[in-house]
This record gives structure tokens, C-alpha cells and sequence, in this order.
């Protein structure tokens, strides 16, 4: 069984230390960008639940890109490894890293 991809997004980060910035459509149409870093996720635009086993991206949420950024992330001068990933881009990453 695959896992959500909200699971193997966080798990990404905890291998290889980098910062995703995923922009995704909610369920109710609304824009989100969700950060990831070392195994959590967290909201920019809504409040994120402090429940860690809540997932902060919907099952049914429409990921439209994710961008690689290097750690430590300073927004003064985010460091990009790469931007603009589809999810199918971004896919090939998960599998090569075993997720």
C-alpha cells in the first residue's frame, strides 16, 4: 500500500534535509502553501493543527508545485535547488530515495 503523499513528503525530509514548499488547491478550492521540514508540515496561509498525526495536506488536496530549497531555509535569502516540480517530477525523487 502506498502511503498519502503528505507522509511521504514529511519522510523526504527527514533523508534528505532540505525544505519543500508545496503549493496545492484544498478540497474547497481555496490556495494553500504548506512548508515541510524535518518530518513536519506547516501552513503559511491557515492555521496548522498541533496535532503532528493531523495531516496539514488533505488527501484529496490538488498539489500544483513544489519547490526544493536548501536547509538550513533563511526567507531573507531562500537558497532554491529546484522550482516549479510536479508532482510526477517530485514522484521520481520519493522513489529514488525509497519512498
Amino acid at each position: 500500500m502506498v502511503k498519502p503523499i503528505s507522509d511521504r513528503l514529511e519522510k523526504y525530509t527527514t533523508i534528505c534535509p532540505e525544505v519543500l514548499m508545496v503549493t496545492l488547491q484544498t478540497s474547497a478550492g481555496e490556495e494553500d502553501i504548506v512548508v515541510i521540514y524535518g518530518g513536519f508540515s506547516s501552513s503559511l496561509v491557515k492555521p496548522t493543527n498541533f496535532d503532528p498525526d493531523v495531516p496539514v495536506i488533505e488527501a484529496d488536496a490538488t498539489i500544483t508545485s513544489i519547490d526544493r530549497l536548501a536547509s538550513p531555509y533563511n526567507p531573507d535569502q531562500p537558497q532554491y535547488l529546484q522550482e516549479g516540480l510536479s508532482l510526477t517530477e517530485m514522484e521520481k525523487l520519493l522513489l529514488a530515495s525509497g519512498l
